[in-house]
This record gives C-alpha cells, structure tokens and sequence, in this order.
C-alpha cells in the first residue's frame, strides 16, 4: 500500500483528547441518551457497540457537533467546549464519518472537487483550478492506498458506487490532521481487500496517537481492529472492556439477555415447488449465462462479493433492469416485467440493496411509508384511509419490533437498523409469492439481523420463494436453507444448507473465474 503515513509510532502523550461527563440527549419526551461518561484516549481504537437504537448514532452526534442540545460536559483536549456544530467540532479537532455516505456527497461536482470539498469551501473567491483540485485528490487518495484514474477523478461523483463514495468521504477526512476520528459503519459497503487496506491505515494513525471511535455491528472487524470496546444498551454504557474481549458477555450487555454467537439454520426449510426460474441471463459484460431455479417453502442465499452479480440478478428479477437474452418464467408461466411495478403486481418484490438511495422517502413518516407499496389496497373510493395506513403501519413496528416514537415519527430520523426493519415489514406484509432482499442486514445490529432473518424463514415457510443475497458468508449461514455462490455473475456453488463446512463455502466465493460450477 502506498501511504505518507509512517509505522514508525511516536510517543503517545496520554492525556485524554474527549472526555464526556454526564451526557445526555433527549428528543422531545424520548430520553436517548443517559448520564453517558466516557474518555477517549490518544493511540487508542474504540469500538462502540449496541443494538440498533441504544443510542449509537445520538452519541456521535453529539460528539460531533450534530446534536448541539445535549447536557452534560463535553471535553476536547482537557479544555470543556460547547460542540454546537459539526463545524465547531472540525475546528476542534473531530472528524466524523457517518454512516448514510450519500449525505457526503455532492452530486454535480466531480470526485477530485468532492475530495477537496473543504478546500473549496474556504476558497472563498479563489479560483480552484483543476490541476489544483486533482493534486489534492491524488493526495487525499493516497492515503487509502488508492489510485484513480483522471477518467474517474473528473466524473460527477453521483455516478460513484456505493462503495465508492465510502472511500471517498474517507479519504476526504483523513486530508485533515484530527485529533478524534469517528467512523461509523466504515465498511458497510466495502469489499474485503479495501476493508483490510483501511484498517491498516487505522492502524498506523493509532499508533500516531490518533483516537479512533469505531462503530461496527460486525464482531470479525472488532476483534481485529479495536483495542477497547465499549457497548450501550437504551443509551446507557453497559460495559467497558479492553482485550481480550468476552464475546458472549460483550452481546449479553448488547441484548439485556445471555444468548449465543451464532444461530445458524439447524434443519433446513425442504424445496418446494419450482417458483421462479432464470434461464440465459447475462449478470455481467461477457460473463457466461446463468440459469437458476428457485423453490418455494425456502430461503435461497446468493452469496458473492461486491461485483459477483449478485444485485444485478435482484434487479432482473424484479423489473429494474432488462434483459433481452433472459428467459424467466414464475409459477411455469413466461414472466418478463417491463418494470418493479409490473413485478409487484405479479407477486415479486425487491427490498434493495442501499435503503437511503432506494428504500425511503426523506422526511416521510413511518405510516407513509409502510403504506407507499400498497395505495391502493389502503385507499377507499380513490381516496387514502387513514385509519387502514395507522393500522398497517402499527403491524409493522409490533411485529418488527421497530423502536420509534411513534408511527408519525420521520423514517429517517430512525436508526439503519429499525428503518431496515421498516423497508423489509412493508414488502413482507404484502405476501409476495417472490422476496428478494438484497443485503438486509447491512449496517443492522445482531437484534435486528435475526428478527429480519426470522420473518424472512416465515415468509418461506408458507411456501413463497425467498432470495437474500448477501456479501457476508454468516449473515447466509444463519437465514438460508440452500446457499449459492457467485463468482463473477456465474454460479461457482450451490448446496443445501448443512452440507458444507464455511471453509470450503469461503473457498467457492473466493474462486477463479475459470472454475467449474460445483454442486453439492
């Protein structure tokens, strides 16, 4: 990896660089956070844990200047600070990733600009010149070990990749020299190799006394990373603890009960009747083509990595994109949706990959929400009924266990796991004979995750045909009852449930190109 950073670590001046004492936040009657102390130490990765609405997200914010309403006293450098903004909290030394990595971008500006997005604000009537901007693209690049092209450094950065913008919101903040950085959710979207190369930048800015506040639902990533974890549970630290960690007693304080790691399927739901075939379909630019059959009465996991093909076979299945090579039938019927709509009326839905971008409508509430998918069904003579849209809306949040105060509550005022747990209640409740979900829990806590996982095993088990696809070979391990593995939009495994071990699962997703498909 090429870095300016240095291995070599300097000493480490002990002296806290945040301490919060006695902070709280409440919105409206809804105490979040409560009486919450904590010191972060220079040279030191914190990892912070908690299920989906322990206060997570309320606590970076007001680390980082985003909830200036907070009580409590909130320390920089030894020196108590009001952190009424997040500008405030730059100045400061704080640097926040957050987790929705749209809100860091901003369309109609090329990626170089986007990289040097702080330069551009302090410009002020300078002009920036675009060799100007691309130095200091490549530079900020550089410290992920990246290297772009001037083809992708000049694009409109709305064009970039999930993945993509992560890196470079990443990049954009490590361009300053913070004294605090807040990372939430950093690998949601990245493939392991670029997951592995920014640990390792990680690393070296611990050891040059950085403090690093990490926050990751993933305890794989954790164990590596982190040198502290800290877990909240309803926006209080339930647990403080430095390696090695207790992994049972760390998801213990997360849950409020003892409980185990991992809950992967036991017996496995049997095949039902063909539900939907694919036969022909192209995933991927000269990829061979692929045929699948997919059952009813089970789950069916689709494993692969980030560009295995894996969302383009959930948006040919739903209608969002064509293929004219493709043959699909549903129930041994021809099926060819010219569009979701016309996939939805024929009983198959897609809960998509990036829930910010695809999945909700800013500023809508929980109840329109849930209602958006079936207007008509909640409406009498042409005409909404509110009382069908509360009544819908009310089964979701009981039935998911979506914390929220109450159903007029803004979706994205909610946390990524309980606005998942929303987008995934309302497609579910329509009973599609097809569901397809692709990467639902990503950036959800373990509560979330099974709770999701365990609707998702009812809907198969009444005979509908279920897809998740994932990137992550446990998250398929514990949902799906027979497993598939994509490699470059060909099928390279496809097995019962039960029938491998996860080494050779592994071994299937990681393989060559050339390899022949391999049934178990």
């Amino acid at each position: 990896m090429t870095s300016p950073l240095h291995a070599d670590a300097a000493p480490v001046d002990d002296t806290p660089v945040v301490r919060l004492s006695g902070v709280g936040v409440r919105f409206g009657s809804n105490q979040v956070l409560r009486d919450v102390s904590l010191t972060l130490r220079p040279g030191t990765i914190t990892a912070l844990l908690g299920t989906n609405g322990a206060g997570k997200s309320t606590l970076i914010g007001a680390v980082s200047g985003a909830n200036a309403a907070y009580t409590g006293e909130i320390a920089v450098g030894g020196s108590t600070q009001r952190l009424t903004s997040p500008a405030r909290a730059r100045r400061a030394g704080i640097e926040t990733v957050h987790q929705r990595i749209a809100d860091g971008i901003v369309s109609g500006l090329s990626v170089a600009d986007n990289l040097g997005l702080t330069d551009l604000a302090s410009a002020g009537h300078r002009v920036v010149r675009r060799g100007e901007s691309e130095r200091v693209a490549r530079a900020a690049l550089d410290r992920l070990g990246l290297s772009w092209s001037d083809e992708v450094l000049r694009a409109d950065a709305a064009r970039l990749g999930t993945s993509d913008a992560q890196l470079v919101v990443l990049a954009r903040a490590l361009r300053s020299t913070p004294r605090l950085l807040i990372l939430d959710e950093p690998t949601s979207a990245l493939t392991a190799a670029e997951a592995d190369r920014l640990f390792a930048v990680l690393r070296v800015l611990r050891d040059e006394g950085l403090a690093i506040l990490f926050v990751s639902h993933r305890f794989g990533e954790i164990e590596r990373l982190a040198d502290r974890i800290v877990v909240l549970r309803d926006g209080r630290i339930e647990l403080e603890a430095e390696r090695p960690f207790d992994w049972h007693a760390a998801l213990e304080a997360m849950l409020g009960v003892p409980t185990e790691l991992q809950q992967h399927v036991d017996e496995p739901l049997p095949a039902g009747a063909e539900v939907l075939s694919v036969d022909g379909a192209r995933l991927l630019p000269g990829s061979a083509p692929l045929g699948l059959r997919v059952h009813g009465g089970q789950v069916t996991g689709i494993l692969g990595l980030l560009g295995a093909g894996k969302t383009e076979l959930a948006e040919l299945v739903t209608g969002v994109r064509a293929d004219t090579e493709a043959r699909l039938r549903l129930d041994g019927s021809e099926y060819r949706p010219a569009d979701p709509a016309a996939a939805q009326a024929a009983g198959v839905v897609l809960v998509p990959e990036d829930r910010q971008r695809q999945g909700i409508q800013p500023g809508w509430s929980i109840a329109h929400t849930v209602g958006l998918p079936v207007l008509r069904a909640l409406s009498r003579f042409g005409v909404m009924a509110p009382g069908r849209e509360r009544a819908a809306a009310d089964a979701v949040v009981e039935d998911y266990d979506v914390v929220a105060p109450s159903i007029e509550a803004r979706v994205d005022d909610l946390s990524g796991g309980n606005q998942q747990k929303v987008v995934v209640g309302r497609w579910l409740r329509t009973e599609p004979r097809v569901a397809v979900l692709d990467e639902p829990f990503r950036g959800v806590d373990i509560g979330a995750r099974r709770r999701i996982g365990t609707a998702v095993r009812e809907r198969a088990a009444t005979g509908a045909a279920v897809l998740v696809l994932s990137s992550d070979v446990d998250e398929i391990l514990e949902v799906a009852d027979r497993i598939v593995v994509l490699v470059s939009g060909r099928i390279a495994l496809d097995t019962p449930a039960g029938r491998l071990d996860r080494a050779r699962i592994v071994a299937a997703l990681l393989d060559d190109p050339g390899h022949r498909k391999e049934t178990a």
